[in-house]
Order: structure tokens, then C-alpha cells, then sequence
């Protein structure tokens, strides 16, 4: 009878994860529409006739010697182009001239999206490689960039990224990438080209979500035969085999490398991707196995923090300690959307018949959490090794700025805060994001910057 009642349980937590999920995902999606069709019928009955100014995303042919700030998106993201008008990050880009906000993809795994990101900056045809996309069943080739957003970047013409969630891990893979020598073509790629790493709420060292959401916990790879993931994988399949043209101009999941389209399977190529014999899920090639415990700590295990790149990092948190419990910290502020993850997350055990992912590894260390990811992996990287890094409560601590060090803040709010609705994260939204651009403007050189009057 007990057995019963938890199953039962289970599953009206499952039911209503996926019908919360699905239900903003859709108000999302329609509010996309409907401000495109606004701006659409405006223009048709309302036609001004002077020509709104457009600033060109290409910084290739800008005026000054500032370089760009990148912004990339975390899981279930999207870059500038998708969605509509609607911004993943809530119109931040409008603080500075010179920000690039890429496309790579809301399930695409970590290494897909480095290998993305490197040919959107310079150009050319995305190449995943030979050896990875064999070994994961896609094309080594994809998208085709014919003028890349900033082809000058090398050492001399450095970048500022700015992560959000797993794009944090996204931008140190690409350094990583860059230090390997690892695009063909590319002989003199260093880890000097990053010239600063900034982290709003990064999964550096993987989430308990995962296990939540359902990732098995003994490996990290697979998923559980009834999750919510399992309902992700199954709508994820079905979108990208229909292949609707006006669905993926909006919104692309990023498997377009696997070639699930009907046009290019068929009907027994769906079946094969549903019963989990081709395609990412199948491969392992997405997102969720690199959000793991286990998985951060394969990704990490190469990673390096380097002595000439500036590092900070904001790590998140909507939790806190009752009578020695840890909780969430209200109600009221936190996004319904993350609510119950808040709650599930700061009780989370690991099963006590699986091997812990890590030596030393304890939960109560992971209860505090932003519905999303645990707050002690969004501070720095730190397993399977730890990177060095500073607790700073006031930027003017850190000043000046030293390379090779994580600088870490901790903010009160959920893991979406400081994205799409800017409304929600109020007076702290700018405070976040001035300070980020500030510090890449005046506070992240390697040579004395030339200062535009316009640039404050």
C-alpha cells in the first residue's frame, strides 16, 4: 500500500512538472507570435516614414577597438533571431554597442554548442568533427556561417563572454578548444583569445535537477523508463521529425545535424528515434548528460582555469536554513515554474544503493539551490579539482581585477531571474548587468582599451 501511494505521488508530481512546463513553454512560444504579428500590423496600418535605426550584429566593421561582449544562452535558450522579437536576456544586450547574443541551440550538448559558437564568431561551415560525430551518429557538418559575427578574433582581438546557466560551461569548453588546437584550419587558436568569462547562475559543476527531472543517478547518461524527460524526448523527436519550416524558425531544439526530418527518414526513421535507437538521446549527444554530477565531472576533468583570463562568476540562491532544515526562501518571488524543483531540490539524497558520484560527497552540501542548479556548483569549478577562486560581497573588493581567479558573488533569486522577463528581477537586473559590462569595459584588459565618449 506504501509502494502505491508514493507511485501514485510520483506521478501527479510528474503531471504537473510537464503540464507547468508545457503551459509556460506555450506562453512563450504564442508571446513570440503575437508581439511579431503587433509589430507586424503596425507596420502594415501604421507605417512611419522614417526608417528605424539598425544596428547591424556584426562588429567586423565597427569604429572603435572595444571588443565584443558575447552572450550565450543556457539549456532551453535561444539567441538573437529566435523567438521572434522576445530577448533571452531580457534586453541586456541594448546596455553596450558592441554585444553579440548567438543562436546554438536549447538541448544541444555542451561540446555541439563550443564547436557552434567558434564558426558563428569567425565564419565558415560548423564542423563537429570527424571522430565525435561518428562516434555520436550526426553529420560532421552543419550550419553555414558566411560571414562570421567577429572573424577578426584572435589573440590580439580578444572576447568577453557572459554564460548563462550551462552556457557558462559552454564558454570553457570553447577555451579549452582554442588552447587544444582544435578546429581544423585554425593552427593558431590560443586560450588567449578569452579575455574575460563571466557566469550569471553557470552549472560549472552540474545540478541534482537532473536526477529530478530524470537522469539515472548511477551513470548519469541515461534516463528513467517514466520522467519528465522521457516526455521532453518523445515532444523533442516528434517536433524536429515533422519539421514544420514556420515552428523552427521560432524555436530549434539544435538537432539539426541529426537529420530527423521525414524529408531525410522517414516513418521508420521516427520509429527508430522513439524507441531510442538513433539520434541524440540515443547517443547521449545533448544536454542533460553533461548537467550531471557525472557528467561536469567528465567535462572537467580537462578543463583549466588560465592565468591571463579574468573569471567572475554569480551564483544564485533561493534558499534557507529553518530550524535546520533548508528551505525555500518564499514564495511569492520565485517563478511557479521552479517552485516545486526549489522544495525537491533542497531535500534531495542521493540513493544510498548507488555509489556517490565523488569522493567526499555529501547532500546537505547541495541543498541550497536556485530551482534549477545547486548554488555550491555555480560559484566556480571545483571536481574533480578545485580552481582557485575569492568570495567577494562588493565588486570594489575585488579591484583590481587578478586573471586565473574565480571572483564569486552569491545573489538571492531563481535560476531565471535575470532572463526574458526583466520586469520580475526589477532594480536588480541593471545593478547585475551594469556591473558585468562595467567590469568588461574598464576593469578586464590586457591592454588599455580605447574609450569611445559614448561607452560609460
Amino acid at each position: 500500500m506504501f509502494r502505491i501511494s508514493i507511485a501514485a505521488l510520483q506521478l501527479v508530481e510528474l503531471f504537473t512538472s510537464s503540464l507547468v512546463h508545457l503551459l509556460y513553454g506555450f506562453y512563450i512560444f504564442s508571446s513570440a507570435v503575437a508581439g511579431d504579428l503587433s509589430v507586424s500590423l503596425n507596420d502594415l496600418f501604421f507605417k512611419s516614414n522614417i526608417e528605424p535605426s539598425i544596428r547591424d550584429e556584426h562588429c567586423a566593421s565597427s569604429d572603435n577597438d572595444l571588443p565584443p561582449i558575447v552572450l550565450v544562452h543556457g539549456i532551453f535558450g535561444f539567441g538573437k533571431g529566435r523567438l521572434g522579437g522576445l530577448s533571452y536576456f531580457a534586453g541586456a544586450e541594448k546596455k553596450d554597442e558592441k554585444v553579440l547574443v548567438p543562436d546554438l541551440g536549447s538541448l544541444t550538448s555542451i561540446y555541439d554548442r563550443a564547436r557552434i559558437l567558434f564558426y558563428y564568431l569567425k565564419g565558415g561551415e560548423v564542423d563537429f568533427g570527424e571522430e565525435h560525430s561518428k562516434a555520436c551518429g550526426h553529420s560532421q557538418f552543419g550550419r553555414i556561417y558566411e560571414k562570421g559575427h567577429y572573424p577578426q578574433w584572435d589573440e590580439e582581438h580578444p572576447i568577453h563572454f557572459v554564460g548563462h546557466s550551462a552556457g557558462a560551461q559552454v564558454i570553457r569548453v570553447l577555451q579549452q578548444m582554442l588552447t587544444d588546437k582544435a578546429f581544423k584550419g585554425y593552427e593558431n587558436t590560443s586560450e588567449n583569445w578569452v579575455l574575460s568569462v563571466t557566469s550569471l547562475s553557470g552549472a560549472f559543476n552540474g545540478t541534482t535537477r537532473a536526477y529530478l527531472d530524470g537522469m539515472q543517478p548511477d551513470d548519469g547518461k541515461s534516463m528513467k523508463p517514466i520522467c519528465l524527460l522521457q516526455l521532453l524526448r518523445l515532444g523533442v523527436i516528434i517536433y524536429d521529425w515533422i519539421d514544420i519550416s514556420i515552428l523552427k524558425y521560432y524555436y530549434n531544439f539544435g538537432f539539426d545535424h541529426f537529420n530527423m526530418s521525414w524529408r531525410k527518414t522517414g516513418f521508420w526513421g521516427l520509429v527508430d528515434c522513439l524507441v531510442g535507437n538513433s539520434g541524440p538521446f540515443a547517443s547521449g549527444d545533448w544536454i542533460l548528460p553533461d548537467l550531471t554530477i557525472q557528467g561536469s565531472l567528465r567535462l572537467n576533468s580537462h578543463l583549466k582555469t588560465f592565468p591571463s583570463t579574468y573569471y567572475f562568476s554569480y551564483a544564485t540562491k533561493h534558499t534557507r536554513k529553518f530550524m535546520g532544515f533548508t528551505l525555500p526562501s518564499n514564495i511569492l518571488g520565485i517563478h511557479p515554474l521552479l517552485y516545486i524543483r526549489v522544495l525537491q531540490m533542497s531535500q534531495w539524497r542521493h540513493q544510498p544503493d548507488v555509489p556517490p558520484p565523488f569522493k567526499g560527497y555529501r547532500d546537505e552540501d547541495w541543498w541550497d539551490n536556485d530551482g534549477a542548479i545547486n548554488t555550491l556548483s555555480m560559484t566556480h569549478p571545483r571536481f574533480p579539482v578545485e580552481h582557485p577562486s575569492r568570495f567577494v560581497v562588493e565588486d570594489s573588493e575585488c579591484h583590481p581585477l587578478q586573471p586565473g581567479i574565480w571572483y564569486y558573488k552569491i545573489v538571492e533569486g531563481d535560476h531565471i531571474l535575470f532572463i526574458v522577463n526583466r520586469e520580475r528581477a526589477g532594480v536588480q537586473f541593471d545593478l547585475i548587468y551594469d556591473s558585468i559590462f562595467e567590469r568588461c569595459r574598464k576593469h578586464a584588459f590586457r591592454k588599455i582599451p580605447t574609450m569611445p565618449d559614448h561607452v560609460k
